[in-house]
């Protein structure tokens, strides 16, 4: 896997290593959610990153297994991993990962989270992801022009034309009591102001899972602030590859580091990145 050094050089990969790395990332994925499975409802000891930031052993536990496997079987690429870091190496594809994507939910016995391995490369942007939901017993996997699955089946995002009809998703960042609160205005906006309404807005915990189902039409869009790279770049390349329409919240360019994302089904993304500017500019002095 990663033979070519042309490639590794490029910080690219070409199309037969894009395949291979998604088949042997599906199969880390489900190792890494079967050890989360181990200690869903269970006793787990549940430690604090800050005020409401949380981190068990079981997210430790994942990263261990995606870490021990990454190294094993996927040596080309880079790791870059939300509990132990990592950096990414000149020339280099980098993988992100999130061992447990949706920790509060974990925590709680609540069934929405995920394992989420996505595949960045230098001026390509996302181009593999695959999350695993165990309790769901959903697996969404993609290659950015190859198409995108959930479970083997072939999905594409859906053919909603107008944001009034469209069902959202959104979320809030841990630090949300000390961040300005223009996502929590914007989300109020959707639900109570005619104008810029939609048939409904979801907030799962899990921004993984919620690029996802943009990815398989269950959503029509879904934006969100503060996020991290291992947030972002598995569910981002499941939408690219399904057929969706990713940017910033400001309409440029989607970096997975920058924490901002818009992903839709591609025809309402105008109008979704519209109304989201009509109430930030409401604030601005």
């Amino acid at each position: 896997m990663v033979e070519s050094d042309e490639h590794r050089t490029a910080g690219t990969l070409s199309p037969e290593d894009r395949r291979a790395a998604q088949r042997i990332l599906e199969s880390i994925a489900k190792d890494a959610a079967a050890e989360l499975l181990r200690g869903f409802r269970g006793q787990t000891k549940i430690e604090f990153k800050g005020p409401v930031d949380l981190v068990t052993e079981f997210d430790r536990r994942s990263e261990a297994v995606i870490r021990e496997r990454v190294a094993r079987e996927l040596p080309g690429l880079s790791l870059i991993a939300e509990e132990s870091g990592g950096s990414t190496r000149p020339g280099t594809a980098t993988l992100f990962a999130d061992p447990l994507d949706g920790t509060t939910n974990f925590a709680h016995g609540h069934p929405i989270f995920a394992v989420s391995l996505g595949l960045v490369e230098e001026g390509q942007g996302p181009t593999v992801g695959v999350v695993c939901a165990p309790v769901l017993g959903w697996t969404w996997s993609a290659v950015v022009g190859d198409g995108a699955t959930r479970n083997g089946e072939r999905i594409t995002v859906s053919a909603q034309q107008e944001l009034r009809r469209s069902l959202l998703a959104t979320g809030f960042p841990y630090d949300r009591r000390e961040a300005d609160p223009v996502n929590e205005l914007q989300f109020a906006q959707f639900v109570a102001i005619e104008r810029y309404s939609a048939q409904g807005i979801r907030r799962l915990g899990s921004a993984a899972c919620d690029l996802c189902l943009v990815a398989d039409g269950t959503y029509d869009g879904y934006w969100e602030r503060k996020l991290s790279p291992w947030d972002l770049a598995g569910g981002a390349a499941c939408v690219l590859a399904a057929g969706g329409a990713l940017s910033s919240i400001d309409g440029g360019a989607v970096d997975v580091g920058s924490g901002s994302i818009v992903a839709t089904n591609g025809a309402i993304h105008r109008s979704l990145l519209e109304a989201l500017a009509a109430v930030r500019d409401q604030r601005r002095p």
